[in-house]
């Protein structure tokens, strides 16, 4: 694993942290938006969950490529059928 900055907080009497604000705004993080917690051998990763609302358009770049594959597929399962 690679790090390439460190940031420290405070966990609070109710076992709550603040996420650094460099952090928040990197990775997008927003209110209600979930994490999860990942325990490896002498560590916590969190990592943020986006909603699907947000992953809406993130294939955009690669939408013809997608088109292509989708129309192959169907092509191979009428050859297929016909067999």
């Amino acid at each position: 694993m690679v790090i390439s900055m460190a940031y420290i907080a405070k966990v609070t009497s109710k076992n709550m942290i603040t996420i650094p604000i460099k952090i928040v705004r990197k990775y997008g993080i927003k209110k209600g938006m979930k994490v999860k917690f990942i325990e490896g051998k002498n560590c916590i990763i969190m990592v943020p969950i986006p909603s699907l609302e947000d992953l809406r358009g993130i294939d955009r770049r690669y939408s013809q490529l997608i088109i292509d594959a989708i129309r192959e597929l169907e092509a191979e399962r009428r050859r297929e059928a016909r067999e």
